[in-house]
């Protein structure tokens, strides 16, 4: 008989501490359950980390799996996991049978995450019991205040539970109370009590591994070496002294009467942590009856050759063990605190175990996914910024935060309302649940014929749309998109040239339905499509996407809309691109919305809840572009995409200045500025490298080649076909919430923007009264182009006798790490943007300042919230025009010229209140104006 064998005539069963498929499919654990007498196996997310994530014996496994269907980290981990648990139960079943359940147990921990949450964990437990479906499985609850809410439940409602870092005695009474309570909570609901198994697992060598460290404090080294590796002994007897007391009560006869059987106390980590240490102290010492010793294997080798069997040793010296614990309390050491300690440290243990598991399971996914080429690389550009993305990184791992971004725990952000604007974070699921509504619509837009698309919206909800019809293009037998998000008379026109009203779907969208935009041009085109067609009818060729509840959905019912399309309230309009706000339009354009979200899935797998910051791309990305505008002062985000996905950068802008620009903070999106030498960009960059595969560029490869080798921070991106359009939308939304968090602000608000809206909204109205705007005079004409300025810019602007003189006084306010942004409410065509952005490089290589460009009043609901409510590093030229065809709006006394020339004083006024560096330059007419203010800009630098 091994020494091991010898346990079971001592009244107590030795366990394996230890759990991995190689164990079961070698016949190891067989071998050891007939040799040695082995009766039962504990896990732990430290044992699976080991086994998983540190060999390759789950590698053929996990491809298989993974092989099936795309799965989250943590779907991963429990198929492995749990075919172990389920194995190993197997093995072991004999031996529950043999020892009617007294024995043959399998532990599985519910997840260390959940240690702080008692409903979830209480569900975990029952979740992970269902799904092992074994009687012989004990599901491991952690002895945290909440694990001692959630056990005297869990027990009542018939589960096997192990109770897992235990170390303080007055503890180890609440988990026996909790223990007897559940039991009696299961005899009156009519369960079956006998059934039940239970142990409570006190550690052991970890109370003397920090008891120790204390000592060695002590002045008095002849007491410290009398306690030196003592003290977790003497805990351990005293709580075996404890649990026959408890186990021997009148309370307790009742239900042993019944059939109820002990929670057995387990001593788990019985190996020694030092070498001064008898490698078997703690078996040896800890034999009594029902018991359980729970050992690592290097243990239970150490045992089978030289172990000292004792029966009833853990009954020795009992009088010693009080003196011992006595002492301990006489020279200033705490036990209670200490076991305080190493319960949060066991809980923060177990989580750090967790994380290195997961990661190495996302790192393997990511390789089946994509290869072993990565497709985000952050170059920090130097050492120190590269140190404090590590720190943020931990910081990130060691709160959990990202899995408090899931939980939308608003105290992540500002606290306010931010848990009510994370309905995103679940929209590709949903979205996938409902497809069969796109499909029907797709198929009926098809078949009426259609040869135009027209999205009449602003915005969140025209952006995302128009990024998916520029990357995508026409798609064969499809209708050709358009979409208006522009109250230029000249925007408008062209557009409706460019279309067949009789043949066009127009696609209203507006999430709160009272956007001024949509709900105009709304107007317009149900009096245009009118005058070619049976006004009676008009409404099926309208689609809303709304939600529910809004004026918008109101009307559309009115008018009898073919479909009406409902946003998610949870999800704000910049959010929403992988919701019906985006994938309406996409649908109706013939774009495959099941695989464009089949593929954001496996980004939003890959960001979620279960993947540590460092397996993390939407957090990687996230804190990079946090740290470098708060530390580094890096706000300036340039984005520089390959041709294919151009577009992308338009949706980015919204994101980034949108969600980041408040309180005088923020990320300032750069899109579309020329490319230049590393000479030309300020310290104040950060730059994104989106590069599609299939189009390389080598100008855009060698600046950023040299951009890294100038020694600033980049984030290079490789998409892998347009395909992966909607994983970007993903990564980039967690990004964005990740740093938002960073930064101190709510990344879901938009409160500058409605500051130009009021602005706008009272210049209407007075509108509407008067049927004229203020007059405004300007402070100097020139070849038919004039200059506004309020009385503060024009006196900082001085007198000057050309138009290049105020541009060059204007454009010497630009200071390090200032941006400068072209506001131009004018037609958005190929010739004028392409104007705008010649100037936009002049201006940049005149001052070195980040340059950004918008077209009015599409910008106001996009990086308009930066320029007002971000830094006040902005030195802002805006530019307006006459419009030689102005276009009434029906049903109103105003016009669309009028509605714009509205927005742009509105805006202006905002940002002068602001204390923003802005002035106004008036065209007349765009093409010559354009021109002039081309050559006024370039003198302005001679």
């Amino acid at each position: 008989m091994t020494r091991l064998k010898q346990l079971e005539t001592c009244g107590q069963s030795p366990w394996l501490d230890d759990l991995g498929r190689s164990l079961v499919e070698s016949g190891d654990l067989r071998t050891l359950i007939e040799r040695d007498g082995l009766k039962g196996l504990t896990s732990n997310p430290s044992i699976f980390e080991k086994t998983i994530g540190e060999t390759d014996d789950y590698a053929e496994a996990l491809e298989q799996f993974q092989t099936q269907a795309d799965h989250s980290i943590s779907g991963i981990y429990e198929q492995l996991a749990i075919a172990d648990i389920r194995s190993a139960a197997d093995v072991l079943l004999p031996v529950y049978e043999k020892t009617k359940g007294r024995d043959g147990y399998v532990s599985l921990e519910c997840s260390p995450y959940l240690a702080n949450d008692a409903k979830a964990t209480l569900a975990e437990a029952r979740r992970l019991w269902t799904k092992v479906s074994r009687p012989n499985l004990m599901v491991k609850v952690p002895a945290t205040p909440v694990g001692l809410e959630v056990i005297r439940q869990l027990i009542g409602s018939g589960l096997n539970i192990n109770v897992t870092l235990l170390f303080s005695i007055s503890i180890y009474e609440r988990v026996a109370e909790a223990y007897i309570a559940g039991l009696e909570d299961l005899a009156r609901a009519g369960g079956d009590v006998s059934k039940i198994g239970s142990v409570a697992s006190i550690f052991v060598s970890r109370i003397d591994t920090l008891i120790d460290k204390r000592l060695d404090k002590l002045d008095d080294t002849t007491v410290a070496e009398g306690l030196r590796g003592k003290v977790a002994i003497a805990n351990a007897k005293l709580a075996y002294a404890r649990y026959k007391s408890l186990f021997s009560s009148a309370r307790w006869q009742d239900l042993a009467g019944s059939g109820a059987r002990t929670q057995r106390l387990l001593w788990a980590s019985t190996s020694t942590k030092s070498p001064a240490f008898r490698d078997t102290m703690y078996v040896d010492a800890l034999i009594g009856r029902d018991t359980v010793n729970t050992m690592p294997p290097a243990t239970l080798e150490a045992f089978r050759a030289h172990g000292n069997v004792m029966p009833d040793a853990i009954e020795q010296d009992v009088a010693s063990a009080r003196a011992t614990l006595a002492e301990l309390g006489r020279y200033g050491v705490s036990l209670e605190e200490v076991c305080e300690e190493l319960l949060r440290e066991g809980v923060q243990g177990f989580s750090d175990a967790f994380d290195k598991l997961f990661g190495a399971i996302a790192r393997r996914r990511r390789t089946l996914l994509y290869g072993a080429r990565p497709r985000m690389e952050i170059g920090p550009g130097s050492a120190e910024f590269k140190a404090a993305l590590d720190a943020e990184m931990e910081i990130w791992r060691r709160e959990g935060r990202i899995r408090r971004l899931w939980d939308g725990d608003k105290s992540l952000w500002s606290g306010m309302d931010e848990d009510k604007w994370v309905g995103w974070l679940r929209v590709v699921e949903l979205e996938l649940a409902d497809l069969a509504q796109l499909g029907s619509f797709a198929a009926t837009a098809k078949s009426r014929g259609f040869t135009d698309v027209l999205l009449l919206g602003m915005g969140g909800s025209s952006l995302g749309p128009e990024v998916l019809s520029e990357t995508f293009g026409r798609q064969p037998d499809w209708p050709l998109f358009h979409m208006l998000d522009s109250t230029d008379p000249a925007q408008i026109g062209a557009i409706e040239r460019a279309v067949d009203l009789s043949k066009t779907l127009f696609i209203v969208s507006s999430k709160s339905g009272t956007t001024l935009e949509p709900n105009i041009f709304l107007d317009y085109f149900l009096d245009r499509l009118g005058a070619v067609r049976d006004k009676g009818n008009v409404g099926e060729h309208f689609v809303a996407v709304t939600d529910p509840g809004s004026p918008l959905e109101r009307r559309a019912k009115s008018l009898r809309f073919s479909h009406i399309f409902y946003g998610a309230p949870a999800i704000g309009g910049r959010y929403s691109v992988l919701s019906k706000f985006g994938l309406a339009p996409a649908a109706a354009i013939g774009v495959d919305v099941r695989r464009l979200l089949d593929n954001a899935r496996q980004m939003e797998r890959g960001c979620g809840s279960d993947v540590p910051p460092i397996e993390n791309p939407g957090v990687q990305l996230g804190v990079a572009l946090a740290v470098a505008a708060t530390q580094f002062g890096r706000d300036k985000v340039t984005i520089i995409p390959s041709p294919g996905i151009a577009d992308f950068a338009a949706w980015l802008e919204q994101l980034l200045a949108e969600s980041t620009g408040k309180q005088g903070r923020g990320l300032i999106p750069i899109a579309g500025e020329p490319l230049t030498g590393p000479e030309r960009y300020g310290s104040d960059r950060f730059f994104v490298d989106l590069e599609l595969d299939g189009q390389i560029n080598h100008l855009q490869r060698e600046t950023i080649a040299a951009l890294e080798r100038a020694g600033h921070p980049i984030v290079r991106i490789n998409v892998k076909d347009i395909w992966h359009l909607g994983q970007e939308f993903f990564r980039w939304e967690i990004a964005v919430a990740v740093a938002g968090a960073i930064i101190g602000i709510d990344p879901f608000d938009q409160p500058d923007v409605e500051a130009s809206k009021d602005k706008t909204r009272t210049l209407m109205e007075d509108y509407e009264k008067s049927h004229s705007l203020p007059n405004e005079e300007p402070v100097f004409r020139e070849n038919g182009l004039s200059l506004y300025a309020d009385p503060r810019n024009a006196a900082e602007l001085g007198r000057h006798n050309t138009l290049s003189g105020y541009l060059k006084s204007h454009f010497s306010r630009v200071h390090a790490g200032d941006y400068v942004a072209l506001l131009a409410y004018i037609q958005r065509n190929e010739a004028n943007t392409q104007a705008l952005t010649a100037m936009r490089g002049r201006i940049r290589d005149g001052t070195h300042a980040a340059t950004c460009l918008g077209f009015g009043p599409r910008f106001q609901h996009s990086t308009g919230q930066i320029y007002k409510g971000g830094p006040n590093t902005g030195v802002f030229l805006q530019i307006t025009c006459d419009d030689p065809i102005d276009i009434v709006v029906p049903g109103h006394s105003y016009s669309f010229g009028v509605v714009k020339e509205a927005q742009a004083r509105g805006d202006l006024d905002v940002l002068v209140e602001r204390g923003r560096r802005a002035l106004r330059i008036h065209l007349g007419y765009v093409d010559a104006g354009i021109a002039g203010l081309a050559r006024a800009v370039n003198a302005a630098f001679e």
